[in-house]
């Protein structure tokens, strides 16, 4: 049975999420534990591939601040160029493995993404750009948080 949740709005691209959490399951059920993170991400790229899925591996992204190229990192995998896929592969997690996910986000301007686990259980996170969700529901009338009465 469903899990129910305390809203009643669906979830943001929860047709592309739900195929990625069953790609990610069919990956674990598959290898186990044990592998590098490399053989995961892999094998989750097949595994979305033959589901359908557009998927890219290492995408890369720009960090910019105030239009300036300020660094840039490679995605995991991009999925259906909306939703970000992070993977681990170690025993834990971290408090900075979300943290990452959301930087990720935040940089692409993308709503979702998912922190895949491939640990001792398989285990995943899904994580909203939640800077760019209230933006979209609360619109600012200026850049500046003094002007707008917000603290940071």
């Amino acid at each position: 049975m469903p899990r129910k949740r305390p809203d009643t709005q669906p979830l943001i691209d929860e047709k592309i999420t739900r195929q990625i959490i069953g790609a990610f399951y069919e990956c674990y059920n598959q290898l186990g534990y044990g592998f590098l993170e490399s053989v995961y991400r892999r094998a989750l790229l097949q595994e979305l591939r033959s589901r359908a899925l557009s998927a890219s591996e290492e995408a890369f992204v720009e960090v910019n601040y105030k239009g300036i190229s300020v660094g840039s990192f490679r995605l995991d995998l991009l999925v259906e160029n909306r939703v970000v896929v992070e993977t681990k592969a170690t025993s834990t997690l971290a408090p900075t493995d979300r943290r990452q996910l959301i930087n990720y986000l935040q940089a692409t301007g993308l709503e979702v993404g998912l922190l895949l686990h491939f640990g001792p259980e398989p285990r995943f996170e899904r994580c909203l750009n939640a800077e760019l969700l209230h933006s979209m529901r609360n619109p600012r009338r200026g850049t500046d948080p003094a002007l707008s009465g917000e603290s940071g």
